[in-house]
């Protein structure tokens, strides 16, 4: 993005902030009610007033989301949210103190005020050697910046028309089978946001983007036996969402394959993750590397950098850089630049999950991380183009094909993994009956190492790509 004229910016040596000029300068569009070159003003034009106040260094980000969220139940319209939300945050450096602030006021009395009130708690706060801007070194620079990573598509549909795409999902789900009796609705979500962000340490940048929705909850059976299911799609872009009815209709195969659930006994046996929640082990696993946990000393993968985490089949890319990905940004939320990456190359791990801070106080460099992990992809060197669910199965053998999982339970301390888990029991490479109130436990050092197989049935969660994975041995308490 291009820095704003000078003309825009507010003199260091004048007393008010002017952002008459930025107001007129461009025009807002595709639904948003502030412009680019407005919030590129507003940001000078708080960095200006905290170097006028004393500040070391400041940074500020100025930013705006907007939508639609529509939800119906039972043929009926059930409710329709519009959100429109606005901020513009100040962090203000006085050597090692630092003070952060915001507000939804973009008048330039709110504006002085917020710098001020950043300003007062730096004064107050004490001194942190590691709290400072990232070093100008690892600036994502304006002419570095990914300007091609499709990340911005609009979706100008109107509550009406959202309400009939959720009626067809839903309708599409309670016509697969009579033993689908009820509905916990559908829903259809189009949200957008841009923003703006600048630093003291030369970073300035900002972009637009977009995240749309299609989900539905349909219920199988009646009495003692009902089953809930779900299923949703998410893009960008509207256009790559899946069909109503498609949506629909696998979500209620979903809740019919779970009529006449069992229990089983307690037992130990390999576990078959289905590939949504394989994307939660590899979240785990993330959060385990990640800077504040490290540095905390709360992680069950302390100095794990270099060492064999995985087995020697297992390889996770980090790659910011596709286009339409979740994942995907230009720049850190520091304004730092990323690059694609090896984060476990067979099976070793070969970099961590670092902001500027965290990175300081275990006396590395950013990974370009803050703000968390960008796109990630988990692959095994073992997984073939057949390695579907139906092959996974059979992999499996015998043994626990889960599903669903509930609760958190994870002791990033010691590793312990503990969750509440439905899914279907498999005898001899087939589905045998559905199973529920079963808990599986183990402890993830030993899950990680333990991954037998990867699935090419990869399925995309947020920003996480990865195949159902299967785990040679966990517990399974049952009846």
């Amino acid at each position: 993005m291009n820095k704003s004229n000078t003309s825009r910016r507010a003199s260091r040596s004048s007393r008010t902030i002017s952002l008459s000029a930025a107001k007129t300068a461009d025009v807002p569009a595709n639904g948003f009610s502030y412009s680019p070159t407005f919030f590129e003003g507003l940001v000078d034009a708080a960095l200006a007033h905290a170097k006028k106040l004393g500040a070391t260094d400041a940074a500020a980000h100025a930013s705006e989301g907007c939508g639609l969220s529509v939800s119906v139940r039972k043929g009926e319209l059930e409710n329709v949210e519009r959100n429109r939300d606005k901020s513009l945050g100040i962090t203000v450096h006085l050597g090692q103190r630092r003070g952060n602030a915001s507000t939804s006021d973009f008048s330039q009395a709110a504006i002085e005020q917020t710098v001020q009130a950043a300003f007062d708690i730096a004064r107050f706060t004490a001194a942190d050697p590691f709290a400072a801007l990232p070093d100008e070194a690892d600036i994502a620079r304006s002419e570095e910046q990914r300007t091609d990573l499709e990340l911005f598509f609009p979706w100008a549909i109107t509550s009406e028309q959202a309400a009939q795409i959720a009626l067809q999902a839903e309708t599409a789900a309670l016509s697969v089978d009579k033993r689908i009796t009820n509905s916990e609705g559908a829903g259809v979500s189009a949200q957008q946001s841009h923003f703006f962000s600048a630093h003291t340490h030369g970073f300035r940048g900002g972009y637009a983007s977009s995240r749309h929705s299609l989900s539905v909850s349909p219920i199988a059976g009646r009495g003692d036996d009902m089953q809930r299911d779900a299923w949703y799609s998410s893009q960008r872009d509207a256009l790559e969402l899946a069909s109503p009815e498609a949506v629909g209709r696998y979500a209620a195969e979903r809740a019919l394959s779970r009529l006449h659930a069992r229990k089983i006994a307690t037992t130990e046996c390999p576990v078959l993750f289905e590939s949504p929640l394989a994307a939660g082990l590899l979240g785990s696993f993330v959060q385990a590397i990640s800077g504040g946990a490290l540095y905390r000393k709360s992680s069950f993968l302390l100095d794990s950098l270099g060492k064999q985490v995985f087995p020697k089949h297992i390889d996770i890319l980090e790659d910011p850089f596709i286009k339409r990905g979740k994942g995907s940004s230009p720049f850190d939320d520091e304004g730092v630049r990323v690059q694609a990456r090896s984060v476990v190359e067979a099976g070793r791990v070969q970099g961590y999950f670092l902001g500027s801070y965290s990175a300081r106080k275990l006396g590395m460099k950013t990974t370009g991380n803050a703000g968390g992990s960008h796109n990630l992809m988990f692959s095994s060197r073992l997984t073939r183009p057949g390695d579907d669910l139906e092959a996974m199965l059979r992999r499996l053998g015998t043994g626990l094909f889960v599903t669903e999982l509930m609760g958190s339970g994870v002791n990033y301390v010691t590793g312990d993994y503990s969750r509440g888990a439905s899914g279907f029991w498999v005898e001899k490479g087939s589905i045998a009956y559905p199973v529920h109130e079963i808990t599986i436990a183990g402890n993830m050092k030993a899950m990680l190492k333990g991954i037998e197989a990867v699935g090419s049935d990869a399925y995309n969660h947020g920003a996480k790509t990865v195949g159902s994975i299967l785990i040679n041995k966990m517990k399974v308490a049952g009846s």
